[in-house]
């Protein structure tokens, strides 16, 4: 792409070379903080993401003190404070409220507000903003305005913001195309997956077999020769505890929908875990993860939302199948409690009905399952490849223009 025809050096380090026609001020000269405080039941309460700001979410943790937030108008950039939520801000397109964690920022008439929305969310940005930032630990670090003030950062002359501004808009909704579509087709491979393991573990893999009705509204019909069993009877649910410096697993080391385990956890947990031995099934109890499900391949320790079961009268694949499949899911969720972070009921799970066919027929339901999910995982890993070389390029031609390294027009 076109450089500038002139360039200088703008002494400062996240930013480099710029346009020598751009002005080098710190952000509190471009920005004024918004501090008054309101309640949410006369500003709707608003949710500060990665994509931007939005309506409150229905899944997020409610404050009790809904009489103490920060007011935001139209246009004024929303960014959380905090580098848990690093990456969480926009320019709002809503009158609202958002919790104290928040800084929020009314644009002076020097800058267009459309123009913060690259500026302040390229990534370039996000890591200046957190490194001025502090804390005790590296996941609650926070950056308060005091410290986002003094930031330096380069401005183009108004006109340019907005030719800039239509221009990220073109690009960027094209590459957001692209996202979306390859999004879709991931979707559309797991939603296949879901469904060739749920058929398989409940109808088996001849379709001219006789079949009769399970009397289990979440199985429905099953081979003749097949019996349902209760998960209690099926194989042995263990609550043997531990403190021993080995293995551990998190929820967030098991990937979603494939049984897989992607690595193993860095942490060192403070309270008493799960103890489980080489080929246990691990299956978790929290309804946002419940496609979570493997077969350990070590002896280890893994997180007490995790339930362990060993001694399966079977085929531990099939058993690992029969928990991703979504109708097993579907039964289990219904028994989830909580509001933060819903769980399923043990004691529900135990009493659940499985299809159970004889060992031989599991092992050809999992072979035949290990070799399709294999296939479909592998295409939807590409697909998210390319998924991620989007993402990558959209913040790349972001953070070039909005500073300065290539021209727009």
């Amino acid at each position: 792409m076109e450089r500038y025809s002139e360039y200088k050096d703008s002494g400062v380090q996240w930013l480099g070379e710029i346009p020598s026609h751009w002005e080098i001020k710190r952000l509190g000269s471009y920005f004024i903080e918004r501090k008054e405080k309101v309640s949410d039941k006369e500003y709707e309460p608003l949710s500060v993401t990665k994509n931007g700001i939005f309506p409150q979410l229905e899944n997020v943790a409610k404050s009790n003190d809904g009489n103490n937030r920060k007011k935001v108008e139209v246009n004024d950039f929303v960014i959380n404070s905090r580098s848990d939520r690093k990456g969480s801000s926009g320019v709002s397109p809503l009158v609202g409220s958002v919790s104290l964690i928040n800084t929020v920022l009314s644009p002076k008439d020097t800058i267009c507000p459309h123009y913060c929305k690259y500026l302040l969310k390229s990534v370039s940005f996000i890591e200046e903003y957190y490194r001025n930032g502090r804390g005790i630990v590296a996941d609650l670090w926070t950056t308060r305005y005091d410290e986002m003030k003094l930031i330096n950062i380069a401005m183009p002359p108004k006109i340019d913001q907005t030719v800039i501004s239509i221009y990220l808009d073109s690009v960027t909704s094209k590459i957001d195309e692209a996202i979306a579509q390859q999004q879709k087709m991931i979707d559309l491979l797991n939603e296949r997956k879901q469904i060739i393991i749920n058929d398989a573990v409940t109808k088996g893999l001849d379709p001219t077999v006789p079949m009769k009705d399970s009397g289990i509204e979440w199985i429905g019909e099953i081979p003749s020769n097949w019996n349902t069993r209760r998960i209690k009877n099926a194989c042995s649910i263990i609550n043997e505890k531990t403190q021993d410096n080995i293995p551990y697993v998190e929820l967030e080391n098991i990937e979603s929908l494939t049984g897989r385990l992607i690595s193993v956890s860095s942490n060192e947990p403070e309270s008493i875990c799960s103890k489980f031995e080489k080929d246990d099934v691990l299956f978790n109890k929290l309804r946002p993860y419940l496609a979570k499900c493997i077969i350990a391949e070590f002896p280890g320790k893994c997180t007490s939302e995790l339930i362990v079961l060993r001694h399966f009268h079977g085929d531990n694949r099939y058993l690992k199948y029969l928990l991703l499949s979504p109708k097993l899911i579907n039964e289990i969720n219904m028994s989830t409690y909580g509001a933060k972070m819903p769980r399923a009921n043990w004691s529900f799970i135990g009493h659940c009905k499985i299809p159970l066919p004889e060992e031989c027929i599991q092992r050809d339901i999992a072979n035949y399952l290990d070799f399709v999910t294999s296939k479909i995982d592998k295409a939807i890993e590409k697909k998210q490849q390319l998924l991620i070389l989007l993402q990558e390029r959209k913040q790349i031609i972001i953070n070039e223009v909005v500073t300065g390294k290539v021209k727009v027009s």
